[in-house]
């Protein structure tokens, strides 16, 4: 049995051991498609052109008889062979393209779109005689069997059509178009004729469009296919600004009437959105007795089961309610009113005055969701339309639900718009600090990120009225755990943010509750907080602090810890930042208060054991100079001694080559003494006497 054991071990070894040989083996087959790829001499020979060869013989020999790769070339250099001799390009070279074309792959087509797309729009080159070749190839290629071929060259076409004149687009585009039936044609093909018209409409008179381009627009309006329909209803609100407000009512606006109660939801679709583009077009009396029902209409019956058509009105209401607000009746006004509040409950259920999600499919859900994201987006323009007045009696309790939807996104959208209900609501912000509180306190940092994008402005808002303030309850609690939660996640730039924020506190809340509340977590912060950034902007929001705060004692109390956490601190970490600190009291706090608290602690650092210290403290010294008066002597002793002694004691390399480089500055700027400059030299002759004797004690070869 031991045997038999021994016998199976050694066979596994060996088949483990083969087994890793053959692995070998196969990472030689990763050499050979290298090896393969080197050119022969053959191959060398057939890409190697005759140098006598002028550029356009060049191109023409390449599109005669080169490899792809260099028919490639030429194609997309075709507009640098047009400026420097379009004759001749156009005489021998493009057709030579075209050639090509026949037969060329999707990437050599979708290079001579964009090559023949710059000839095209080039003001440079006088192409008026060779714009038939040119556009015979791009109308060719429309009917490419690849959809994304014939669509870079429809777009080619597209952009071109804005530079061609107007005698062009008639013969060359609109001809061929118009003589065509239309029904006779592939689907694309009527794809492309709709966007052609929505394009070309806006070059020619009212006249013309109405008597040659609308009855080809009906008929598109009336195709058998929904995705033409859809394409062409797009095109409307082009053709509606082309031919003018006369020739819509009669023309375009029973057209739009007509697709709007499509079998197809998105001809639908296209439908409304034209609509809502093109109500400054209409009058007051269509507004009011063709749109508004046609769109009461359309809100019904998506409302009823068309959620994808929904998702696109409820993103469009508030420009809806707009621009149809000054039409409406009192009655129509309360109706849309009704209908964006159904809206904002979709797919809810509200129990105990909690929203909760009812169950449904997951699709469906969250087609749900988006409608409401949507409504959440809107509100702003909704409490506008409403009249801010009228702000508790008929939205507050929608917007609470906004704010408490279950789904994260909804919640984002109403926290990323609150500033701007805070603007409109004005006196009677008060009616939504509760929000405020609640999305502080959201459980998703996501939300937070949203309300934290404008929270100074909204905070300022909230807690103003006239020249007092305003306490907003439960405001400093909710912003202390609004902290220690993206404390305590890894989301660091949603802490530096909300650090940032905290910049507007004295203007919010009273300096006994920033003392006893905020500073010492600031403290917290920048000495066990691990991110660089965090750390320095709770310094900075700590010097804003302290230039805020009213009174004498509190101000002692904190420029003591200050200076014995950081300046003094143990942690080398500590003593950096408290330099952070010097360098944004600075800018915030006059020189004299600077030179009264923070100068002499700073330039103690001097003796900072740690080199990355004192390497800050080297940038520093112009930034420190600059506060000292120059009739205060005894802090500039201070500062010279402080330089002196660096450079007679420093050996760290590189706050030496930074030290340098400040004295120099300080020196220019009259700053330090020659003394000091006297040392700095001493110091580079003592390193040359050094360095030659290492060369002395160098043994001989």
């Amino acid at each position: 049995s031991y045997r038999k054991m021994y016998d199976a071990r050694v066979l596994d070894f060996g088949s483990s051991l083969f087994g890793e040989i053959d692995d070998l083996q196969d990472l030689t087959f990763i050499e050979r498609p290298i090896r393969r790829s080197l050119k022969t001499a053959e191959e060398i020979d057939k890409l190697t052109v005759d140098e006598d060869l002028n550029d356009i013989e060049r191109a023409v020999y390449l599109l005669s008889s080169g490899e792809d790769v260099q028919q490639a070339s030429v194609i997309i250099n075709l507009p640098i062979l047009v400026r420097q001799n379009p004759a001749e390009t156009f005489r021998r070279v493009v057709p030579k393209v075209r050639e090509v074309l026949h037969v060329a792959g999707a990437d050599m087509q979708l290079a001579a779109a964009g090559s023949f797309l710059t000839v095209l729009q080039d003001d440079i080159v006088l192409i008026q005689t060779h714009t038939h070749s040119i556009l015979q190839i791009v109308l060719l290629n429309l009917d490419h069997r690849d959809t994304v071929v014939s669509n870079a060259w429809l777009e080619t076409l597209l952009s071109a059509i804005d530079a061609l004149p107007k005698d062009t687009i008639r013969q060359e585009i609109l001809s061929p178009l118009l003589s065509k039936h239309q029904l006779s044609q592939s689907v694309p093909a009527r794809l492309a004729s709709c966007r052609i018209l929505g394009k070309v409409v806006g070059k020619f008179e009212s006249s013309i469009v109405k008597k040659d381009l609308l009855p080809l627009i009906r008929s598109l309006c009336q195709d058998v296919e929904y995705e033409v329909r859809a394409c062409m209803c797009r095109q409307l609100e082009n053709i509606t600004r082309g031919i003018g407000l006369d020739h819509t009512k009669v023309e375009v606006l029973p057209e739009l009437v007509e697709l709007a109660q499509d079998e197809a939801s998105t001809v639908r679709l296209a439908a409304f959105d034209t609509i809502i583009n093109l109500l400054e077009m209409f009058d007051s009396d269509d507004r009011t007795c063709v749109i508004f029902p046609l769109v009461k209409a359309f809100c019904e019956k998506c409302f009823k089961g068309d959620e994808a058509v929904l998702a696109s009105l409820s993103y469009q209401y508030g420009k809806l309610c707009h621009g149809l607000s000054e039409s409406f009746t009192d009655e129509q006004h309360l109706w849309f009113l009704e209908f964006y509040k159904k809206l904002c409950c979709l797919g809810l259920q509200h129990e105990n005055g909690h929203c909760e999600s009812q169950p449904y499919p997951l699709e469906l859900e969250n087609k749900y969701a988006l409608v409401r994201r949507n409504c959440a987006y809107n509100f702003p323009a909704i409490v506008l339309y409403a009249d801010p007045n009228h702000f508790l009696s008929e939205l507050y309790r929608t917007f609470s639900s906004l704010c408490h939807d279950p789904e994260i996104s909804v919640r984002r959208t109403a926290a990323g718009g609150f500033h701007e209900v805070v603007k409109l609501l004005g006196p009677n912000v008060h009616y939504i600090h509760k929000e405020i509180i609640a999305l502080l306190q959201d459980d998703s940092l996501e939300v937070l990120d949203a309300l934290l994008n404008n929270i100074q402005e909204t905070l300022e808002l909230a807690t103003s009225r006239g020249e007092g303030q305003v306490n907003i309850p439960d405001l400093v609690p909710a912003l202390v755990a609004a902290e220690q939660k993206t404390a305590s996640s890894l989301h660091w730039r949603v802490h530096e943010k909300l650090l940032q924020c905290y910049s507007c506190l004295p203007r919010v809340v009273s300096g006994d509750q920033i003392y006893f509340r905020f500073f010492q977590r600031m403290f917290s912060i920048i000495t066990t907080n691990n991110v660089l950034p965090v750390q320095r902007e709770a310094v900075r929001t700590l010097c804003v602090f302290l230039r805020c705060n009213r009174k004498q004692e509190q101000r002692q109390e904190i420029i003591s810890k200050i200076k014995q956490e950081l300046a003094q601190g143990r942690s080398y970490w500590n003593r950096l930042r408290y330099l952070d600190l010097c360098e944004i009291t600075i800018d915030l706090f006059s020189k004299s208060y600077f030179c009264k608290h923070f100068l002499i602690p700073a330039l103690e650092l001097v003796n900072d054991p740690v080199a990355n210290v004192r390497y800050k403290l080297c940038y520093m010294l112009p930034k420190l100079r600059s506060t000292i008066k120059a009739t205060d002597k005894h802090l500039l002793q201070q500062l010279e001694f402080c330089v002196r002694k660096l450079l007679c004691r420093e050996k760290d390399k590189d706050v030496v080559v930074t030290l340098r480089k400040v004295s120099l500055s300080l020196l220019k700027c009259g700053h330090i003494s020659k003394v000091l400059v006297e040392l700095l030299d001493q110091k580079k002759e003592k390193e040359e006497t050094l360095l030659l004797e290492m060369v002395s004690d160098l043994p001989l070869v």
